[in-house]
């Protein structure tokens, strides 16, 4: 239990139907009822009175830059832009960059397409894509990230979180590493952000970025764009619109200049109904307390990991040591088609996800223990039918 929350409260807060046991925040995760109540207020607000409010919805958006600054440890609200989805972060870097022919970029074996597509669509400008294999079992994986850095290496791109396996980076190390070769570092943090305390300035990450509806509990189609202050300016731009200048309410001025701080990456009209439900939910994770957050996640993964341990057939994916996983267990079933055994737990009422080969469950801070073992109870019923 939280230490400002009480199970009712939480209860209230996450009112999922009865008898779902929801174990797929690292897809998409519900939101809570502070969130629903945002989105219901701004449209109930929109249908009866337009954009009267407007300077009060922009108000909301501010605290969103403040919460989701405070969520990463980034120096300032400034430093954080608002964009559609984490592959439009992770495109602004790769085309925002001068690159020449034989740059290296390393990514890892692991990576979520998001993070591979957007770097292989330089080979044909002369990059070369290093993927790093961290399935090796004679170095650990930041030794093998490592074992790839060469006098070319420019950019160095990872997952806080790989979204298959639930591997857990050290992103401390990793970014020690590219400021001792003067290596940029771009940390996708989609799989950590709201998950635990994250800190892109001791990372030293250049930049970073995540959607908002995985660990922070938000919708679709709203992810923030960190850049460090010193890359702001030299990241080239190429979306433009009235949104992004620094003068954006002075339609008549004919000249412009790029915004001086993060906005100079949002080209047009915000997501305003969006930002209302990631307002709220960011704001409930930052009353939990990020520690509190990561904490009670790893409690119940560590229940998860026990309880899986006891079915026969199981083969965990995600490795054992709590510091190299956070909120993603992932587990293979001999002997049956893993895809075919997710579609039959959702059937079941648990929802997992098909991944990293296996069935992965990822439980948030407040998923009831009896979700959890539900899902247990059912995966070893579905197992022992075959």
């Amino acid at each position: 239990m939280t230490e400002r929350f009480s199970a009712t409260q939480l209860l209230s807060e996450f009112p999922l139907e009865a008898g779902l046991a929801y174990l797929n925040h690292a897809a998409v995760a519900p939101w809570p009822r502070r969130a629903s109540d945002a989105v219901a207020r701004f449209a109930h607000e929109n249908s009866h009175l337009g954009a009267t409010h407007y300077p009060q919805w922009l108000t909301v958006e501010d605290q969103l830059r403040h919460n989701l600054a405070r969520l990463i440890n980034a120096p300032s609200a400034q430093d954080i832009a608002l964009c559609k989805n984490t592959s439009e972060a992770l495109s602004m870097v790769a085309a925002g960059l001068d690159w020449h022919e034989g740059d290296e970029i390393i990514i890892t074996s692991q990576e979520f397409p998001s993070n591979r597509i957007v770097w292989e669509s330089l080979v044909s400008r002369g990059v070369r894509i290093r993927v790093a294999d961290i399935d090796r079992q004679d170095v650990t994986p930041e030794g093998a990230i490592e074992d790839l850095i060469t006098d070319r290496t420019r950019l160095m791109s990872v997952s806080s979180v790989q979204y298959g396996t639930g591997l857990r980076l050290d992103a401390a190390h990793l970014g020690a590493l590219c400021d001792s070769h003067g290596i940029l570092f771009c940390l996708d943090a989609i799989q950590s952000a709201g998950a635990e305390p994250l800190d892109v300035q001791a990372a030293g990450a250049h930049f970073a970025m995540a959607d908002g509806h995985k660990w922070m509990l938000g919708p679709e189609g709203l992810a923030f764009f960190y850049v460090a202050p010193e890359w702001r300016e030299s990241l080239k731009l190429y979306e433009y619109g009235w949104h992004m200048v620094a003068d954006p309410g002075n339609f008549d001025r004919k000249d412009w200049a790029p915004a001086p701080d993060a906005r100079r990456f949002e080209c047009g009209s915000p997501n305003l109904l969006a930002a209302h439900a990631l307002e709220a939910s960011t704001g409930l994770l930052l009353e939990v307390g990020l520690d509190q957050v990561r904490s009670l996640i790893d409690q119940r993964v560590s229940r998860l990991a026990s309880g899986l341990d006891r079915i026969k057939g199981i083969t965990p994916v995600t490795p054992p040591e709590p510091q190299r996983r956070l909120g993603i267990y992932t587990v293979q079933v001999d002997g049956l088609d893993n895809r075919h055994l997710c579609d039959r737990l959702a059937q079941q009422r648990v929802i997992s996800a098909s991944r990293g080969g296996g069935v992965r469950f990822s439980p948030h801070f407040y998923t009831p223990y009896a979700a959890l073992e539900q899902a247990l109870d059912t995966l070893e019923r579905l197992v022992r039918q075959g």
